[in-house]
């Protein structure tokens, strides 16, 4: 699994004029971000919209992916919601094609430790012969949790780690780093916000959504961590902190609609979003026309 040692897109869903996922723009948007050299990818994550597409839509996107990307890139396919919706889901994966599978955190509303251990190692278990990232978003699944399932299920590939706590990040993979468990590619899994962060406490990659629009600033930035030039890699996170801090903006509501405006403004497909999130207002929409204009890309 070393291209999750890279940045990992998560792909975005167009929608087209009925409502329905627009393969041909899906596709467009994918090939532009692998053609410019992403190395892994993720169908059906958060900001591909996982929770808002039917389970039909959710294959064709995967199938759009494996069928587009032709073996340029690794493709992790997003699996989550109950237990054996989510082993279903893996096992559709890898008869699609893909190459490994990312869990998304359960959305139940409580849950232990042990009971992440065992909901991660049934789906692993289910899918030897797939990669298996763990998407963690809860600061309370420790180092313990961690370094068990990854002794217990070899095939458990890495971590896209996503609380936004460098020192927390630092500590779980120092603590997480013996008896095989050393094996585990750790994913800044908060984008090109957080990865220069992540970076120095042993981040291997990071994830992106702005790679769908565009992929050579992501690539850039990964570029000058990876060399180890942390003053360069500053000055490209200030080109791209504008961008991904409006995507921020109340609680995360504009992550997925700010993208697909500026996919929208480049012409490579719709802005439309599925509730419960919405379009960017038009004071938005005029900021991310600055952005891209200030990046040289916008019209």
């Amino acid at each position: 699994m070393d291209a999750l040692r890279s940045v990992v897109l998560i792909n975005a869903t167009p929608f087209d004029e009925n409502g329905g996922v627009a393969t041909d723009d899906y596709a467009r948007v994918l090939d532009h971000a692998v053609t410019a050299g992403i190395g892994a990818v993720t169908p059906n994550g958060n900001t591909s919209e996982f929770y808002s597409l039917t389970p039909d839509e959710l294959d064709t996107a995967l199938a759009v992916t494996v069928e587009t990307v032709k073996g340029r890139a690794l493709v992790v396919a997003g699996v989550g919601h109950e237990l054996d919706r989510a082993i279903r889901m893996a096992k559709a994966a890898h008869d699609a094609g893909a190459e490994a599978v990312m869990v998304h955190q359960p959305v139940h509303p409580y849950m232990s430790e042990d009971g992440w251990v065992e909901y991660h190692r049934a789906i692993a278990d289910a899918v030897p012969s797939l990669g298996v990232v763990c998407y963690l978003r809860s600061p309370h699944i420790g180092p313990s949790a961690v370094h068990r399932l990854a002794v217990e299920c070899p095939n458990v590939a890495g971590v896209k780690y996503a609380v936004p706590d460098a020192i927390a990040f630092a500590d779980i993979i120092t603590q997480t780093a013996f008896g095989g468990a050393e094996r585990l590619v750790w994913v800044c899994g908060l984008a090109e916000s957080w990865a220069p962060f992540f970076w120095v406490a042993g981040a291997e990659g990071f994830t992106t959504g702005l790679g769908n629009v565009a992929p050579e600033l992501s690539l850039q930035l990964f570029d000058q961590l990876d060399a180890g030039n942390p003053g360069s890699a500053m000055q490209l996170w200030r080109k791209l902190k504008p961008f991904e801090d409006l995507r921020a903006r109340h609680g995360n509501a504009y992550n997925v609609s700010a993208v697909k405006e500026a996919l929208a403004q480049l012409e490579m497909c719709r802005r439309d979003v599925r509730p419960p999130i919405s379009e960017l207002p038009e004071a938005e929409r005029a900021e991310v026309g600055k952005i891209l204009r200030d990046w040289g890309i916008g019209g």
